[in-house]
């Protein structure tokens, strides 16, 4: 566990610098004692079951060793062992390999997630001894006193002891209504602030929480959307239940043939294992793991494995602009008082407002504190706080004398009723300054609401900075195709200005989302605009919705609680770990140094690993797709050509080789359509076309006088040279590395017909069997390249009715659902 040194210092890494005038809230409460964590903590009642893990070592091992398919290659291998033909057992050195490749992968992939992970982890503030100390969640113990404020995430169980806090339970509830907790009540796991200040004490620690009651990780988990994970498991599910007809038929049939039991089960053996695509499954997981793990040495955690392939296919990225284009520090550009009223009675008010939540400051809030005590003035003594949320976009207090004053959106404030001076007063701003009211009200509601008309004191201006990268990163999402928007609370014509800044295309046309009255509106715009202000968290999940019900892919990003409902409904959700816990809990991904700059990063890392996946997966559906339907027709018509160690030859030089190389390489297209139809358009013309030269080299080459040993060696040598030019059509355009691979993949055929001849019971090629794979070989491959063009393009015309098809339905399965996706 980290000490409380480091913990200061990751946060500082994580964070910068936190604030040092951040009052001491309820000082009179003490907290435990040293002695008595350490009871607790000897007594094991601590935290230790709270935060993310990675799984144990152990367990890899046996997710990658355990697996339906190395259980089928082990019964297959016991039956070849039976015959006592050893070398045919060769297949088995490409299962262990391939099941090395993936432990070796994820166990390093998991110790440098683990060290991401401690970074990532927000700190905990609890009160021990009198002194605030930050810890990690597992060091909390029961009775701790923790600090919680706005955007804190409830680390355990606990009743609150002091101060009074709007909670946001819908990370457990599904309902987005924040609940007002104060002195007495309890607090649940995983709940977050949504507004205000706590002082807590745990009541139930680990596993006896009630988050870890109902999910293990005390956080909410999407569930993985993944055309690959469907498509794996379809093949795994069809491969399994077709080997034992197929198997059963084809031994039969091999017996009733003349064949001895031995050649009976090896031609059985041979047959199945070119069905098992052996390392499709593993390719697949070690392809995510090298990506997870090579976006973690750039600072990005990623939370769920099969967000990857959703970063390749985003089509529209929605950015909040606080935090991800704009720094988030914020200075007051200038403060006007309203006419008529007193010189320093705006500044004074808002002052007034925000010290009144000082405890409870954001940055807007400090930035007015450091310009007030610039300018010496003197905030009010309040008797009553009402602190900001991000539902009513506005704060206010009540004074020791009796005067209620509001800070906020002018919409927020004032409603339609805005005062005819508001416009002189903001004439002579910046595009880009942020204009807050000030005025004062009658009182305050029960709920907070604003009693009386507003009268207005004057106005706030603040102006934050647009990060230094923002602009080359919003450049190369529009270069690559992906459409931007910008979706903010603030005043839309400041969002566009800051949107325009940074290079967001269309940012000059804007709406306020405050004017969306209707789900058709929300709609309207969501087709129509780039920039959306005055956006509350409910119209920004919808938002996605309707992007998402058009048929984009969509991905968001953010880092605040008012941005939960839109990250959890997002295709993928990024969030920056200098955020609020809520956010950082609800994403797929977090940017653990919250650079917006490593985006592109994340993007070209999904885009390279989905695609190369897809190129590699149609080699091994080559094998499976000919080696089933080979099967079925030699069940009919025997014999069937082929031995088990010649389809490890295959494997091997085909399968293996090219299909790690080309997935590990380099590639930025932008991933489109459907990963079978993808798939299927490159392997199906190989599939057909191996079928069709062996059948014809099995079915005739004895008339000519070729013994079935050689026609067993022509057999493979076609299967090789339709599957080389398949790796050269799936490489093209040719580069070097995909050259070299080429060559590579020649010479372990030539090795297999030459000194590996005898262990591969390889014959040696005769004249005439040269011949014979001349004239089959160009028919086969004439068919092989039509049928490839054909696949492709038509691949690439249903693809976008595929996809739009798939996004109705996933979209009709989540709303026919338990309210949706905002139900865990």
């Amino acid at each position: 566990m980290a000490n409380e040194s480091e913990w200061a210092g990751r946060r500082r890494e994580a964070m910068g610098d936190a604030p040092d005038d951040v009052p001491m809230l309820a000082p009179e409460l003490g907290g435990l004692t040293p002695d008595e964590v350490s009871e607790r903590v000897s007594a094991g009642r601590v935290n230790a079951d709270a935060g993310p893990k990675t799984k144990p070592v152990a367990l890899i091992v046996a997710e990658h060793t355990l697996t339906l398919f190395n259980g089928v290659n082990l019964a297959l291998a016991a039956l070849v062992a039976l015959t006592g033909t050893w070398r045919n057992l060769a297949f088995l050195g490409v299962v262990a390999l391939n099941t090395l490749i993936g432990i070796v992968q994820e166990v390093r992939s998991k110790r440098i997630v683990d060290r991401l992970q401690i970074l990532a982890e927000r700190p905990v503030v609890v009160r021990r001894g009198g002194a605030d100390l930050e810890i990690g969640h597992g060091d909390v113990v029961e009775g701790d006193l923790v600090i919680l404020r706005r955007g804190d995430q409830v680390p355990a169980d606990a009743e609150v002891a002091w101060g009074v806090a709007d909670v946001n339970e819908s990370l457990l509830t599904g309902e987005s209504d924040p609940v007002t907790k104060r002195e007495g009540d309890e607090l649940m796991s995983g709940s977050f602030l949504d507004s205000g200040s706590l002082v807590a004490r745990v009541t139930r620690v680990g596993a006896d929480s009630y988050a870890a009651r109902i999910n293990a990780e005390a956080k909410y988990v999407k569930s993985a959307n993944s055309e690959i994970m469907a498509t794996l498991s379809m093949i795994i599910r069809w491969a399994t239940w077709l080997l034992g007809p197929i198997g059963a038929a084809l031994f039969l049939r091999t017996l009733t043939d003349g064949a001895g039991v031995s050649q009976a089960i090896l031609t059985t053996v041979a047959a199945l294992i070119g069905m098992i695509p052996q390392g499709l499954v593993l390719l697949t997981s070690t392809v995510l793991v090298i990506s997870t793990a090579r976006l973690a040495r750039r600072s990005v955690l990623i939370q769920q494995f099969y967000c990857i392939e959703m970063l390749a296919r985003v089509d529209v990225l929605c950015l909040d602009k606080t935090g991800t284009i704009t720094s988030g520090s914020m200075d007051v550009s200038c403060v006007m008082d309203a006419p008529g009223r007193a010189q320093g009675s705006a500044l004074e008010a808002a002052a007034s407002v925000v010290s009144a939540s000082a405890s409870d400051a954001n940055e807007t809030a400090r930035a007015i504190l450091r310009h007030a005590a610039e300018r010496g003035t003197v905030a009010l003594e309040p008797s009553r706080a009402v602190p900001f949320s991000s539902a009513r976009k506005y704060s206010g207090c009540v004074c020791a004398d009796g005067r209620a004053l509001v800070m906020g959106a002018t919409q927020f404030v004032f409603g339609k009723g805005e005062p005819p001076e508001l416009a002189t007063l903001t004439s002579e701003l910046g595009e880009r300054d942020r204009v807050l009211v000030v005025a004062e009200c009658a009182g305050f509601a029960a709920d907070d609401a604003i009693e009386g008309t507003p009268r207005l004191l004057g106005i706030v201006a603040l102006s934050d900075h647009i990060r230094e990268s923002a602009p080359d990163t919003i450049g190369y999402f529009v270069s690559q195709g992906v459409t931007l928007n910008v979706i903010s609370g603030d005043d839309p014509r400041t969002v566009s200005s800051i949107a325009r800044a940074a290079g967001v295309p269309g940012a000059d046309a804007w709406v306020d989302a405050s004017t969306l009255e209707t789900p058709a509106d929300v709609e309207r715009a969501a087709a129509t605009y780039h920039v959306f202000g005055r956006v509350t968290p409910e119209q920004k999940r919808d938002l996605v919705r309707a992007l998402r019900a058009a048929g984009h892919t969509v991905a968001m990003t953010g880092d605040g609680v008012n941005d939960v409902l839109a990250l959890r409904e997002a295709d993928c959700s990024v969030a920056m770990a200098s955020g609020s816990d809520a956010a950082r809990n609800v994403s797929e991904v977090v940017l653990v140094d919250n650079d917006f700059a490593h985006m592109p990063d994340v993007v070209a890392e999904g885009r390279r690993s989905i695609n190369n996946l897809q190129r590699s997966a149609s080699l091994f559906l080559v094998k499976t797709v000919f080696s089933a339907l080979l099967a079925l027709v030699c069940s009919i018509l025997p014999p069937y050509p082929f031995q088990p160690v010649q389809m490890s030859l295959v494997s091997l030089a085909i399968i293996g080789v090219p299909s790690f190389v080309l997935a590990l390489e380099p590639n930025r297209e932008r991933v489109r359509g459907n990963f079978l139809a993808n798939v299927l358009a490159r392997s199906l013309p190989a599939s057909l076309a191996i079928i069709l030269a062996v059948s014809l080299a099995s079915g005739g080459l004895e008339r000519l006088g070729l013994s079935r040993a050689e026609v067993s060696t022509v057999c493979v040598l076609l299967t090789c040279l339709v599957g080389w030019f398949l790796v050269l059509r799936i490489s093209w355009p040719l580069t070097a590395l995909r050259a070299l691979l080429l060559v590579a993949v020649a010479a372990i055929v030539a090795f297999g017909f030459t000194i590996g001849a005898p262990f591969f019971e390889i014959s040696v090629v005769t004249p005439t069997m040269w011949r014979c794979v001349a004239v089959i070989g160009a028919v086969a491959l004439v068919v092989f390249n039509v049928l490839f063009g054909m696949g492709v393009r038509s691949s690439a015309e249903g693809n976008g009715r595929l996809v739009r098809i798939v996004r109705a339905l996933e979209l009709r399965r989540e709303r026919r659902g338990s309210h949706g996706s905002d139900r865990v």
